[in-house]
Protein backbone atom coordinates (compact mmCIF):
# COMPACT_ATOMS: atom_id res chain seq x y z
CA UNK A 1 0.00 0.00 0.00
CA UNK A 2 1.36 4.04 -0.95
CA UNK A 3 1.06 6.56 1.69
CA UNK A 4 2.82 9.84 1.86
CA UNK A 5 6.27 7.94 2.97
CA UNK A 6 6.42 6.05 0.42
CA UNK A 7 5.60 1.87 -0.32
CA UNK A 8 5.33 0.37 3.58
CA UNK A 9 7.87 -2.52 4.15
CA UNK A 10 5.52 -4.46 6.31
CA UNK A 11 7.83 -6.92 8.14
CA UNK A 12 8.01 -7.22 11.61
CA UNK A 13 10.16 -10.28 12.45
CA UNK A 14 13.02 -11.63 10.68
CA UNK A 15 11.70 -13.38 8.52
CA UNK A 16 12.03 -12.73 4.70
CA UNK A 17 9.95 -10.24 3.42
CA UNK A 18 10.72 -8.98 -0.15
CA UNK A 19 10.25 -5.30 -0.99
CA UNK A 20 9.71 -2.84 -5.01
CA UNK A 21 13.00 -2.39 -6.44
CA UNK A 22 14.72 0.88 -5.82
CA UNK A 23 14.80 3.81 -8.35
CA UNK A 24 16.74 7.49 -8.14
CA UNK A 25 15.23 10.40 -6.99
CA UNK A 26 15.46 12.87 -9.30
CA UNK A 27 14.10 16.51 -9.38
CA UNK A 28 11.04 15.15 -7.22
CA UNK A 29 10.70 11.99 -9.64
CA UNK A 30 11.38 7.94 -9.21
CA UNK A 31 13.39 6.79 -12.25
CA UNK A 32 15.32 3.91 -13.09
CA UNK A 33 19.08 4.68 -14.95
CA UNK A 34 18.73 5.70 -18.49
CA UNK A 35 20.90 2.65 -19.11
CA UNK A 36 18.63 -0.15 -17.82
CA UNK A 37 21.45 -1.58 -15.55
CA UNK A 38 20.19 -3.37 -12.07
CA UNK A 39 21.68 -5.26 -9.52
CA UNK A 40 19.60 -6.96 -6.82
CA UNK A 41 19.89 -6.29 -2.98
CA UNK A 42 20.15 -9.43 -1.03
CA UNK A 43 18.93 -9.73 2.73
CA UNK A 44 22.10 -10.86 4.44
CA UNK A 45 20.23 -12.95 6.99
CA UNK A 46 18.57 -15.26 3.86
CA UNK A 47 20.80 -14.52 0.86
CA UNK A 48 17.65 -13.63 -1.12
CA UNK A 49 17.07 -10.57 -3.17
CA UNK A 50 14.73 -7.63 -1.50
CA UNK A 51 14.28 -6.11 -4.66
CA UNK A 52 16.68 -4.60 -7.13
CA UNK A 53 18.06 -1.54 -7.38
CA UNK A 54 18.81 0.56 -10.58
CA UNK A 55 22.59 1.60 -11.18
CA UNK A 56 23.59 4.72 -12.73
CA UNK A 57 26.25 6.53 -14.88
CA UNK A 58 27.19 10.07 -14.94
CA UNK A 59 24.66 10.98 -17.27
CA UNK A 60 22.12 10.11 -14.46
CA UNK A 61 24.86 11.98 -11.63
CA UNK A 62 24.41 14.68 -14.20
CA UNK A 63 20.51 14.88 -14.17
CA UNK A 64 20.50 14.96 -10.54
CA UNK A 65 22.97 17.72 -10.18
CA UNK A 66 21.36 19.62 -12.58
CA UNK A 67 17.96 19.43 -10.52
CA UNK A 68 19.69 20.22 -7.29
CA UNK A 69 21.03 23.21 -8.99
CA UNK A 70 17.86 24.38 -10.50
CA UNK A 71 16.23 24.36 -6.54
CA UNK A 72 19.17 25.68 -5.41
CA UNK A 73 18.51 29.65 -5.58
CA UNK A 74 15.01 28.90 -3.94
CA UNK A 75 16.13 26.91 -1.14
CA UNK A 76 18.83 29.38 -0.06
CA UNK A 77 15.96 32.14 -0.22
CA UNK A 78 14.48 30.07 2.09
CA UNK A 79 14.94 31.68 5.90
CA UNK A 80 17.21 29.39 8.06
CA UNK A 81 14.05 28.65 10.38
CA UNK A 82 11.88 27.57 7.79
CA UNK A 83 14.37 24.64 6.52
CA UNK A 84 15.03 23.45 10.08
CA UNK A 85 10.74 23.33 10.57
CA UNK A 86 10.83 20.92 7.83
CA UNK A 87 13.39 18.55 9.67
CA UNK A 88 11.52 19.04 12.93
CA UNK A 89 8.72 17.57 10.16
CA UNK A 90 10.58 14.59 9.02
CA UNK A 91 11.87 14.22 13.10
CA UNK A 92 8.02 13.64 14.16
CA UNK A 93 7.77 11.08 11.05
CA UNK A 94 10.84 9.14 11.82
CA UNK A 95 9.34 9.01 15.00
CA UNK A 96 5.85 7.73 13.83
CA UNK A 97 7.62 5.23 11.40
CA UNK A 98 10.60 4.00 13.91
CA UNK A 99 9.44 0.13 13.71
CA UNK A 100 8.74 0.24 10.31
CA UNK A 101 12.82 1.90 9.80
CA UNK A 102 13.59 -0.23 12.05
CA UNK A 103 12.90 -3.50 10.27
CA UNK A 104 14.47 -2.29 7.04
CA UNK A 105 17.33 -1.72 7.66
CA UNK A 106 17.35 -4.70 9.48
CA UNK A 107 16.54 -6.50 6.32
CA UNK A 108 18.83 -4.79 4.10
CA UNK A 109 21.56 -5.03 6.60
CA UNK A 110 21.33 -7.73 8.80
CA UNK A 111 21.46 -5.72 12.07
CA UNK A 112 19.34 -7.41 14.62
CA UNK A 113 16.82 -5.33 15.62
CA UNK A 114 17.98 -3.86 18.79
CA UNK A 115 21.28 -2.90 16.95
CA UNK A 116 19.25 -1.76 13.58
CA UNK A 117 16.70 0.69 16.26
CA UNK A 118 19.83 1.97 17.51
CA UNK A 119 20.66 2.93 14.54
CA UNK A 120 17.34 4.70 13.69
CA UNK A 121 17.83 6.14 17.04
CA UNK A 122 21.21 8.08 16.37
CA UNK A 123 20.32 9.23 12.73
CA UNK A 124 17.52 11.13 14.43
CA UNK A 125 19.78 12.82 17.26
CA UNK A 126 21.96 13.79 14.24
CA UNK A 127 18.76 15.43 13.01
CA UNK A 128 17.98 16.68 16.37
CA UNK A 129 20.96 18.86 16.17
CA UNK A 130 20.89 19.98 12.53
CA UNK A 131 17.63 21.41 13.28
CA UNK A 132 18.48 23.37 16.10
CA UNK A 133 21.32 25.39 14.53
CA UNK A 134 18.95 28.36 13.88
CA UNK A 135 19.00 28.47 17.82
CA UNK A 136 22.37 28.07 18.21
CA UNK A 137 24.36 29.79 15.55
CA UNK A 138 24.53 33.01 16.89
CA UNK A 139 25.54 35.62 15.18
CA UNK A 140 29.42 36.56 15.55
CA UNK A 141 30.14 40.20 15.16
CA UNK A 142 31.72 43.03 17.54
CA UNK A 143 32.90 46.48 17.53
CA UNK A 144 36.63 45.99 16.33
CA UNK A 145 37.85 49.76 16.24
CA UNK A 146 35.92 53.18 17.01
CA UNK A 147 32.91 53.40 14.98
CA UNK A 148 34.06 49.85 12.77
CA UNK A 149 32.02 46.54 13.04
CA UNK A 150 32.80 43.42 12.08
CA UNK A 151 30.50 40.35 11.69
CA UNK A 152 30.82 36.85 10.39
CA UNK A 153 28.19 34.75 8.51
CA UNK A 154 28.19 31.45 7.00
CA UNK A 155 26.50 31.12 3.25
CA UNK A 156 25.88 27.86 1.57
CA UNK A 157 27.88 26.31 -0.84
CA UNK A 158 25.89 25.25 -3.68
CA UNK A 159 25.02 21.94 -4.54
CA UNK A 160 26.49 19.25 -2.53
CA UNK A 161 27.20 15.54 -2.30
CA UNK A 162 27.37 12.41 0.30
CA UNK A 163 28.77 9.04 -0.25
CA UNK A 164 27.86 6.82 2.25
CA UNK A 165 28.24 3.22 3.23
CA UNK A 166 26.68 0.03 3.61
CA UNK A 167 27.31 -0.40 7.19
CA UNK A 168 24.81 2.80 8.75
CA UNK A 169 22.62 2.78 5.75
CA UNK A 170 20.54 5.12 7.84
CA UNK A 171 22.20 7.23 10.27
CA UNK A 172 25.55 7.93 7.92
CA UNK A 173 23.28 10.06 5.45
CA UNK A 174 21.79 11.97 8.29
CA UNK A 175 25.56 12.91 9.09
CA UNK A 176 25.42 15.21 6.59
CA UNK A 177 21.52 15.98 5.77
CA UNK A 178 20.12 18.15 8.61
CA UNK A 179 23.56 20.34 8.94
CA UNK A 180 23.59 20.50 4.38
CA UNK A 181 19.92 21.54 4.32
CA UNK A 182 19.79 23.97 6.93
CA UNK A 183 22.91 25.46 5.71
CA UNK A 184 20.87 26.13 2.29
CA UNK A 185 22.30 23.59 0.21
CA UNK A 186 20.63 21.42 -1.94
CA UNK A 187 22.10 17.68 -1.70
CA UNK A 188 22.59 14.55 -3.88
CA UNK A 189 22.94 11.21 -1.91
CA UNK A 190 24.84 8.52 -3.56
CA UNK A 191 24.05 5.45 -0.83
CA UNK A 192 25.59 1.88 -1.22
CA UNK A 193 24.40 -0.37 -3.70
CA UNK A 194 24.22 -2.78 -1.28
CA UNK A 195 21.63 -1.15 1.05
CA UNK A 196 20.06 1.87 -0.83
CA UNK A 197 16.53 1.48 0.82
CA UNK A 198 17.10 3.26 4.26
CA UNK A 199 18.01 6.39 1.44
CA UNK A 200 14.81 5.78 -0.34
CA UNK A 201 13.07 5.92 2.48
CA UNK A 202 14.58 9.13 3.69
CA UNK A 203 13.48 10.72 0.21
CA UNK A 204 10.07 9.20 0.52
CA UNK A 205 9.65 11.37 4.37
CA UNK A 206 11.61 14.29 3.24
CA UNK A 207 9.10 15.26 0.69
CA UNK A 208 6.52 14.12 2.94
CA UNK A 209 7.79 16.86 5.55
CA UNK A 210 7.36 19.58 2.93
CA UNK A 211 10.99 19.75 1.30
CA UNK A 212 10.92 21.41 -2.27
CA UNK A 213 11.52 19.61 -5.38
CA UNK A 214 14.89 18.89 -6.01
CA UNK A 215 16.54 19.95 -2.84
CA UNK A 216 17.33 16.37 -2.23
CA UNK A 217 18.09 13.57 -4.87
CA UNK A 218 19.15 10.39 -4.45
CA UNK A 219 21.39 8.59 -7.22
CA UNK A 220 22.02 4.65 -6.88
CA UNK A 221 25.33 3.23 -8.58
CA UNK A 222 28.09 1.85 -7.80
CA UNK A 223 31.88 3.41 -9.49
CA UNK A 224 30.54 5.20 -12.19
CA UNK A 225 27.97 6.71 -10.66
CA UNK A 226 30.45 8.07 -7.51
CA UNK A 227 33.02 8.98 -10.55
CA UNK A 228 30.51 11.03 -12.08
CA UNK A 229 29.59 13.27 -8.79
CA UNK A 230 33.59 13.89 -8.83
CA UNK A 231 33.84 15.09 -11.74
CA UNK A 232 30.80 17.22 -12.38
CA UNK A 233 31.73 20.60 -11.80
CA UNK A 234 28.46 22.15 -9.96
CA UNK A 235 28.95 19.81 -7.39
CA UNK A 236 30.93 21.83 -4.77
CA UNK A 237 31.48 19.88 -1.64
CA UNK A 238 31.45 15.94 -0.75
CA UNK A 239 31.30 13.81 2.10
CA UNK A 240 32.47 10.57 1.86
CA UNK A 241 32.59 7.56 4.42
CA UNK A 242 34.11 4.04 3.58
CA UNK A 243 37.49 2.47 3.18
CA UNK A 244 40.91 4.14 3.42
CA UNK A 245 41.41 3.12 -0.17
CA UNK A 246 38.46 4.81 -1.95
CA UNK A 247 38.64 7.63 0.66
CA UNK A 248 41.70 8.92 -0.98
CA UNK A 249 40.94 7.95 -4.57
CA UNK A 250 37.50 10.65 -3.73
CA UNK A 251 40.03 13.21 -1.54
CA UNK A 252 42.62 13.59 -4.45
CA UNK A 253 40.51 13.21 -7.80
CA UNK A 254 37.70 15.87 -6.11
CA UNK A 255 40.19 18.17 -4.03
CA UNK A 256 42.18 18.17 -7.89
CA UNK A 257 38.27 19.34 -9.71
CA UNK A 258 38.32 21.90 -6.59
CA UNK A 259 35.73 20.68 -4.23
CA UNK A 260 35.92 20.87 -0.87
CA UNK A 261 36.36 16.87 0.54
CA UNK A 262 35.89 15.35 3.50
CA UNK A 263 36.38 11.49 3.23
CA UNK A 264 36.57 9.25 5.99
CA UNK A 265 38.29 5.92 5.67
CA UNK A 266 39.24 2.79 7.54
CA UNK A 267 40.35 1.74 11.07
CA UNK A 268 42.28 -0.10 12.84
CA UNK A 269 40.90 0.38 16.55
CA UNK A 270 42.97 -0.65 19.58
CA UNK A 271 41.44 -0.81 23.23
CA UNK A 272 44.17 -1.36 26.02
CA UNK A 273 43.39 -3.47 29.01
CA UNK A 274 45.15 -2.97 31.89
CA UNK A 275 45.11 -5.61 34.96
CA UNK A 276 43.66 -2.74 36.93
CA UNK A 277 40.69 -2.66 35.00
CA UNK A 278 37.00 -3.16 36.75
CA UNK A 279 36.44 -6.95 35.50
CA UNK A 280 32.60 -6.43 34.53
CA UNK A 281 32.38 -3.22 33.05
CA UNK A 282 35.76 -4.35 30.46
CA UNK A 283 34.78 -7.99 30.20
CA UNK A 284 31.07 -6.90 28.96
CA UNK A 285 32.08 -3.72 26.88
CA UNK A 286 35.37 -5.06 24.93
CA UNK A 287 32.97 -7.78 23.58
CA UNK A 288 30.29 -5.54 22.79
CA UNK A 289 32.69 -3.59 21.42
CA UNK A 290 34.32 -6.28 18.85
CA UNK A 291 31.19 -7.83 18.18
CA UNK A 292 28.39 -5.48 17.53
CA UNK A 293 26.69 -4.61 14.29
CA UNK A 294 29.01 -8.10 13.29
CA UNK A 295 32.50 -5.64 13.74
CA UNK A 296 31.17 -3.74 10.84
CA UNK A 297 31.47 -0.46 11.82
CA UNK A 298 34.45 1.38 11.71
CA UNK A 299 34.40 2.04 16.16
CA UNK A 300 34.70 -1.62 16.48
CA UNK A 301 37.49 -2.47 18.64
CA UNK A 302 39.83 -4.96 16.34
CA UNK A 303 43.02 -5.37 18.65
CA UNK A 304 42.70 -5.65 22.09
CA UNK A 305 46.31 -5.14 23.75
CA UNK A 306 46.11 -6.54 26.80
CA UNK A 307 49.08 -5.65 29.53
CA UNK A 308 51.36 -7.36 32.45
CA UNK A 309 50.60 -10.76 33.60
CA UNK A 310 47.28 -10.82 35.08
CA UNK A 311 44.80 -10.02 32.45
CA UNK A 312 44.43 -13.63 31.88
CA UNK A 313 40.99 -14.23 33.92
CA UNK A 314 39.57 -10.81 31.43
CA UNK A 315 40.45 -12.90 28.91
CA UNK A 316 38.84 -15.62 29.63
CA UNK A 317 35.26 -13.69 30.65
CA UNK A 318 35.35 -12.44 27.34
CA UNK A 319 35.43 -16.20 25.78
CA UNK A 320 32.71 -17.12 27.30
CA UNK A 321 30.48 -14.09 26.69
CA UNK A 322 31.66 -14.29 22.95
CA UNK A 323 30.15 -17.83 23.03
CA UNK A 324 27.08 -16.52 24.43
CA UNK A 325 25.91 -14.37 21.19
CA UNK A 326 23.41 -16.64 19.66
CA UNK A 327 23.40 -16.77 15.61
CA UNK A 328 19.99 -14.63 14.47
CA UNK A 329 19.01 -12.87 17.67
CA UNK A 330 22.29 -11.24 19.59
CA UNK A 331 24.47 -11.66 16.36
CA UNK A 332 23.16 -11.04 12.59
CA UNK A 333 24.89 -12.11 9.13
CA UNK A 334 27.69 -9.98 7.81
CA UNK A 335 27.08 -8.35 4.54
CA UNK A 336 27.72 -10.86 1.82
CA UNK A 337 29.78 -14.05 1.24
CA UNK A 338 32.70 -11.65 -0.08
CA UNK A 339 32.97 -10.62 3.64
CA UNK A 340 32.77 -14.11 4.96
CA UNK A 341 35.71 -15.25 2.60
CA UNK A 342 37.84 -12.33 3.72
CA UNK A 343 37.14 -12.74 7.58
CA UNK A 344 37.55 -16.37 7.22
CA UNK A 345 41.36 -15.70 5.27
CA UNK A 346 42.49 -13.49 7.90
CA UNK A 347 41.70 -15.64 11.21
CA UNK A 348 43.02 -19.07 8.90
CA UNK A 349 46.29 -17.24 8.47
CA UNK A 350 47.06 -15.72 11.55
CA UNK A 351 46.53 -19.41 12.54
CA UNK A 352 48.83 -20.45 10.32
CA UNK A 353 51.60 -17.81 11.87
CA UNK A 354 51.53 -18.86 15.19
CA UNK A 355 47.65 -16.92 16.94
CA UNK A 356 45.62 -19.02 18.60
CA UNK A 357 41.75 -18.96 17.97
CA UNK A 358 40.09 -19.16 21.13
CA UNK A 359 36.64 -18.67 19.66
CA UNK A 360 35.68 -19.47 16.21
CA UNK A 361 33.27 -17.61 14.03
CA UNK A 362 34.23 -19.76 10.57
CA UNK A 363 31.72 -21.70 9.48
CA UNK A 364 29.16 -20.84 11.62
CA UNK A 365 25.64 -21.39 10.56
CA UNK A 366 22.90 -19.07 11.41
CA UNK A 367 19.05 -19.23 10.48
CA UNK A 368 18.09 -18.97 7.07
CA UNK A 369 20.59 -19.04 3.62
CA UNK A 370 22.25 -16.20 4.89
CA UNK A 371 25.87 -15.26 5.06
CA UNK A 372 27.08 -16.07 8.38
CA UNK A 373 30.14 -15.54 10.58
CA UNK A 374 30.19 -15.50 14.51
CA UNK A 375 31.91 -13.61 17.04
CA UNK A 376 35.96 -14.89 16.76
CA UNK A 377 38.85 -14.32 19.62
CA UNK A 378 42.33 -14.75 18.14
CA UNK A 379 45.16 -14.86 20.91
CA UNK A 380 48.60 -14.44 21.01
CA UNK A 381 48.88 -12.11 17.75
CA UNK A 382 51.26 -9.86 16.49
CA UNK A 383 51.10 -6.69 15.13
CA UNK A 384 52.90 -7.97 11.78
CA UNK A 385 50.48 -10.17 11.37
CA UNK A 386 47.47 -9.37 8.87
CA UNK A 387 45.18 -10.03 11.83
CA UNK A 388 47.11 -7.41 13.97
CA UNK A 389 47.23 -4.45 11.45
CA UNK A 390 45.06 -4.68 8.68
CA UNK A 391 41.14 -3.91 8.60
CA UNK A 392 39.21 -6.71 8.85
CA UNK A 393 36.14 -5.13 9.70
CA UNK A 394 33.98 -8.20 10.98
CA UNK A 395 32.99 -9.40 14.42
CA UNK A 396 36.74 -10.59 15.10
CA UNK A 397 39.10 -9.41 18.13
CA UNK A 398 42.52 -10.03 18.00
CA UNK A 399 44.84 -9.86 21.37
CA UNK A 400 48.29 -9.05 21.47
CA UNK A 401 50.14 -9.30 24.83
CA UNK A 402 52.90 -7.03 26.36
CA UNK A 403 54.33 -6.10 29.26
CA UNK A 404 54.29 -2.33 30.07
CA UNK A 405 51.55 0.17 28.93
CA UNK A 406 54.20 2.05 26.78
CA UNK A 407 54.39 -0.95 24.78
CA UNK A 408 50.49 -0.98 24.03
CA UNK A 409 51.23 2.54 23.17
CA UNK A 410 53.52 2.22 20.44
CA UNK A 411 51.81 -0.70 19.04
CA UNK A 412 48.72 1.57 18.78
CA UNK A 413 50.81 4.37 17.76
CA UNK A 414 52.59 2.49 14.80
CA UNK A 415 48.98 1.73 12.67
CA UNK A 416 48.94 3.84 10.07
CA UNK A 417 45.08 4.52 10.92
CA UNK A 418 44.03 7.23 13.63
CA UNK A 419 40.35 6.42 14.69
CA UNK A 420 39.85 5.48 18.03
CA UNK A 421 41.23 4.05 20.74
CA UNK A 422 40.40 3.56 24.49
CA UNK A 423 41.81 2.19 27.68
CA UNK A 424 40.56 -0.02 30.39
CA UNK A 425 42.03 1.49 33.51
CA UNK A 426 40.60 1.95 37.20
CA UNK A 427 43.56 4.16 37.53
CA UNK A 428 43.42 8.14 36.32
CA UNK A 429 46.87 8.87 35.99
CA UNK A 430 47.37 6.06 33.89
CA UNK A 431 43.94 6.81 31.97
CA UNK A 432 45.23 10.27 31.28
CA UNK A 433 48.45 9.29 30.49
CA UNK A 434 47.36 7.04 27.67
CA UNK A 435 45.20 9.31 26.38
CA UNK A 436 47.85 12.04 26.15
CA UNK A 437 50.04 9.61 24.02
CA UNK A 438 47.58 7.60 22.03
CA UNK A 439 47.53 9.01 18.24
CA UNK A 440 43.62 8.81 17.55
CA UNK A 441 40.73 11.24 17.05
CA UNK A 442 38.39 9.69 19.40
CA UNK A 443 39.59 8.26 22.51
CA UNK A 444 37.56 6.48 24.99
CA UNK A 445 37.95 5.58 28.44
CA UNK A 446 36.88 2.46 29.66
CA UNK A 447 34.41 3.08 27.00
CA UNK A 448 34.63 0.46 24.16
CA UNK A 449 32.78 2.34 21.47
CA UNK A 450 33.92 5.83 21.70
CA UNK A 451 31.45 8.01 19.64
CA UNK A 452 31.17 11.49 20.44
CA UNK A 453 27.75 12.71 20.63
CA UNK A 454 26.38 15.74 19.62
CA UNK A 455 27.47 18.61 19.39
CA UNK A 456 30.96 16.81 19.78
CA UNK A 457 31.65 15.46 16.18
CA UNK A 458 33.05 12.50 14.55
CA UNK A 459 36.11 12.17 12.54
CA UNK A 460 39.66 10.60 13.54
CA UNK A 461 42.83 11.01 12.13
CA UNK A 462 45.87 10.14 10.18
CA UNK A 463 44.51 7.69 7.17
CA UNK A 464 41.30 7.65 9.28
CA UNK A 465 40.61 10.70 7.73
CA UNK A 466 41.58 12.97 4.90
CA UNK A 467 40.42 16.70 4.69
CA UNK A 468 40.07 19.05 8.03
CA UNK A 469 37.17 19.22 10.26
CA UNK A 470 35.37 16.28 11.67
CA UNK A 471 31.69 15.21 9.61
CA UNK A 472 29.07 16.23 12.33
CA UNK A 473 28.45 18.68 14.94
CA UNK A 474 29.86 21.84 14.21
CA UNK A 475 32.51 20.89 12.00
CA UNK A 476 29.85 19.52 9.86
CA UNK A 477 27.78 22.78 9.74
CA UNK A 478 31.25 24.32 9.19
CA UNK A 479 32.53 22.37 6.12
CA UNK A 480 29.16 22.64 3.98
CA UNK A 481 29.22 26.43 4.47
CA UNK A 482 31.59 29.05 3.77
CA UNK A 483 32.51 32.14 6.00
CA UNK A 484 31.60 35.66 4.84
CA UNK A 485 33.13 38.42 6.69
CA UNK A 486 31.62 42.30 6.53
CA UNK A 487 33.11 44.95 7.71
CA UNK A 488 30.94 47.79 8.35
CA UNK A 489 31.70 51.89 8.93
CA UNK A 490 28.61 54.23 8.49
CA UNK A 491 30.27 57.82 9.89
CA UNK A 492 33.83 59.51 10.24
CA UNK A 493 35.48 59.02 13.08
CA UNK A 494 37.45 61.94 15.55
CA UNK A 495 39.70 59.87 16.78
CA UNK A 496 40.71 57.82 13.81
CA UNK A 497 42.37 54.59 14.09
CA UNK A 498 44.45 52.77 11.16
CA UNK A 499 41.31 51.17 9.95
CA UNK A 500 39.54 54.84 9.46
Amino acid sequence: MTHPTGPRFDANSYEFTPFIDCLNWIGGEWAPAAGGAKLEVLNPYHGAALGEVTMSDAGDVDRAVEAAKKAFPAWRATPMRERARILHNLRAIMEEHKDELTWLLSHENGKIYPEAQAEVDKGIECLEFGLSMPNMLNGHGQDVSRGVSCAVSHEPLGVCAGITPFNFPTMVPLWMIPQVLVAGNTFVLKPSEQTPYGAMKLAHMLRAAGLPDGVFNVVNGGRDAVEGLMENPDVKAIGFVGSTKVAKIVYERGAATGKRVLALGGAKNHLVLMDDAEFELATENVPASAFGAQGQRCMAASVLVAVGDNVQPFIDRMVEVAGEYELGTKHGPVINQAAVDRMTRYVTQAEEMGAKVLVDGRNAEGPGNGTWFGPTIIDHCTPEMPAGCEEIFGPVLSIIRVKTLDEAIRIENGNPYGNAAAIFTTNGHTARYAVERFQAGMVGINIGVPVPREPFAFGGWNESKFGHGDITGYDGYRFWTRPRKVTTKWAKQVDQTWMG
